[in-house]
């Protein structure tokens, strides 16, 4: 069965195409890096939906064997294995320009922009606002007063987070380019996006 391995470095974005049926794994390479993800369908009509998706399986992140949906309300992408410690969030949106300006750091990559320059780098755009990112290996508990907590990442060097495209996608990944709020490990590091190609079991 035929891998393809991108690697994604610290603070910058990759986009793949991917064939309904194949696997998508991203890879915490160095341990304890975030990594937003991202999923449109291949004509770029429709995109991953946080909202879609918590209305669908009734929870804030899907457990294994659960869907992500798009803005349509379709599974894009089905969650198939996860090797790490399975502390992801959906509730944070991707971080952007105006994120860095608030915090005193103007010109700061985002994975806002990081999105657009990966699709623009494949030859593909999409004209809607960034859409709400699934954001892996990101801990983000919910208190029971209702207050969110923003921890650090307690992934592993190796962990991964293996996904099932549904339908034929474009995925982007992210390794999130922020050192302001402590949400990575002690320094950025790299990510790795795995295609396994010809469908098939982790």
């Amino acid at each position: 069965m035929k891998t393809t391995k991108t690697e994604v470095p610290p603070g910058t974005a990759r986009a793949v195409r991917v064939a309904a049926g194949e696997l998508v794994r991203v890879i915490d390479v160095e341990g304890g890096q975030v990594g937003d993800v991202f999923a449109f369908t291949a004509d770029m009509t429709e995109h991953h939906s946080a909202a879609h998706t918590r209305a669908r399986v009734d929870r804030l992140f899907p457990a294994v064997g659960e869907s992500f949906a798009t803005d349509r309300r379709r599974p894009i992408l089905t969650l198939v294995e996860d090797t790490s410690p399975g502390e992801h969030d959906m509730l944070i949106p991707a971080c952007d320009p105006a994120r860095y300006a608030a915090l005193g750091a103007p010109g700061h990559r985002s994975c806002a922009s990081n999105l657009r320059e990966a699709l623009d780098e494949a030859g593909l755009s999409f004209a809607g606002p960034t859409p709400q990112p699934i954001n892996v290996f990101m801990r983000i508990p919910v208190g029971e007063d209702g207050r969110l907590s923003w921890l650090t990442a307690s992934s592993r060097a190796g962990d991964a987070i293996t996904l099932r495209a549904d339908l034929d996608c474009v995925v982007v990944v992210s390794a999130c380019p922020q050192d302001l709020v402590r949400i990575s490990d002690v320094r950025l590091s790299p990510l790795a996006l795995e295609i396994v190609h010809n469908g098939g079991t982790p």
